[in-house]
């Protein structure tokens, strides 16, 4: 079975402006990686599909979710927050990014992709059950989880974060007592640091891990070898889900942790093992952050190139 590399042009069309960070570029740039690297020669390519009001509703509000669609502008920029906005072509992209995580789930569960990434933007782990936030309008990877477990009546997903940022949109969704026996979250990110959240876990499926300024690939193995992959030992997870951003490399000025591309492989490897063992292998990944151009097209290499091998 191949990697399944799923991605859509409409999310190169979402812009928020220029000069904001989240730019179209990010996107370019990863697949740029991908062929230069002939990485994209082994995987399976394909379109993502439009998400529904209703695959958004698992996690979202129907009332959040009816309001997005009924502010989504026909021209210009609408601020949903300070960070994050939606131009004409916002919705549709949000859409596809929410959508290709169902895509990657139906693959991986019907045994046609040994695992898949989803290249798409807008980002999702900061939006919350009632709100966007922090570039992010719906929660792609939470819209994917809820999907895997409804659909594919799996009893028991996992969340893998390794974004620089806290992935507070997730934890409110799944911090909640009807998730707690189903889901479990885990996640490295950088503290103080915003959102300004995820220093105490809320909740006991909850396990986020804070890192201090400045902390390297050793801080962060020894962080997952002594929590992450003791907890999701237990818990057996039957698919796992990645949050993938790669913001946390040291050449990204938007954070202040000092990773390189090894420790992305190191950790999806260390991933992949668990999924080996308790999920059929069964991996989805979805971009999150990751802002300097260059190394985010190497992360995204190391880290898909790993999901590849044997």
């Amino acid at each position: 079975m191949t990697t399944a590399y799923i991605t859509h042009a409409d999310c190169l069309r979402h812009d928020m402006g220029g000069g904001h960070p989240e730019r179209p570029e990010r996107l370019i740039a990863v697949g740029e990686h991908m062929r230069q690297s002939g990485l994209l020669l082994r995987l399976h390519s394909m379109d993502a599909p439009l998400a529904t009001a209703a695959d958004l509703q698992r996690v979202h509000s129907a009332r959040y979710v009816e309001r997005v669609f009924a502010q989504a502008p026909s021209a210009g920029l609408l601020q949903l927050d300070p960070d994050t906005a939606m131009n004409p072509h916002s919705m549709q992209a949000a859409l596809r990014a929410a959508g290709a995580g169902l895509l990657a789930v139906d693959l991986v569960m019907a045994g046609r992709a040994r695992n898949a990434f989803c290249a798409v933007r807008p980002c999702g782990h900061h939006a919350t059950r009632e709100r966007s936030m922090g570039f992010c309008i719906f929660n792609n990877i939470a819209v994917a989880a809820a999907y895997a477990l409804e659909q594919h009546a799996l009893e028991r997903v996992a969340v893998v974060d390794f974004d620089v940022h806290h992935g507070n949109g997730t934890e409110d969704m799944f911090g909640q007592s009807e998730w707690q026996e189903r889901v479990l979250m885990a996640g490295i990110f950088q503290h103080p640091f915003y959102p300004y959240s995820g220093s105490h876990n809320p909740a006991p499926n909850m396990f986020n891990i804070p890192l201090r300024q400045g902390s390297d690939g050793a801080a962060m193995r020894r962080a997952v070898e002594e929590i992450w992959l003791p907890a999701l030992e237990r818990f057996r997870p039957q698919l796992i889900l990645i949050s993938a951003g790669f913001d946390a490399h040291r050449d990204d000025l938007l954070g202040g942790l000092a990773l390189i591309e090894a420790d992305y492989a190191w950790m999806t490897g260390a991933l992949m093992k668990v999924a080996e063992r308790h999920a059929n292998g069964r991996v989805v990944s979805m971009l999150e952050g990751g802002y300097d151009l260059a190394a985010l097209g190497r992360s995204a290499v190391a880290h898909v190139d790993r999901l590849t091998a044997p």
